[in-house]
């Protein structure tokens, strides 16, 4: 148990507006409802196929991190008093760097190892590409 070594935030030294990833309502209603009944939380990001391709909620911790996983960011969600650690594939974030991320919320579901699974629902990712100056302050 517990995280592992993977590399530091892509995400953490973003200038103040500049953000790679962002929550809909919906997920900070369920991140909160999942942090009641299970306590601090984390998300990992694979780029397996069909559901290893959707952000697994996991008890911090519960899922082992390491070098082949980037911390995209320390989520802030309203109600919930530690951040959400939101980590991804290292080779997933090659493929994404360029992209904005929304963690959002749709019936159904997911992976039965995902802790929202009995709720009747499941967390996506909804993408757009980063804009020239976003780009320019995170990679900067």
């Amino acid at each position: 148990m517990g995280g592992g070594e993977g590399q530091e935030a892509a995400g953490d030294a973003a200038p103040e507006g500049a953000s790679r990833i962002a929550l809909s309502a919906a997920a900070t209603e369920l991140l909160r409802l999942l942090h009641d009944q299970h306590g601090p939380l984390m998300f990992h990001q694979s780029g397996g196929c069909c559901d290893g391709s959707a952000p697994m909620c996991y008890q911090a911790g519960e899922f082992r991190t390491g070098a082949s996983d980037v911390l995209l960011a320390r989520l802030t969600v309203e109600g919930v008093p530690e951040p959400v650690g939101f980590w991804m594939s290292a080779d997933q974030f090659e493929r994404w760097r360029h992209t904005h991320l929304t963690v959002d919320v749709v019936p159904g579901r997911g992976s039965g190892f995902s802790l929202e699974a009995p709720e009747g629902v499941r967390f996506l990712i909804r993408s757009r590409l980063l804009t020239e100056e976003e780009r320019a302050g995170l990679d900067g």
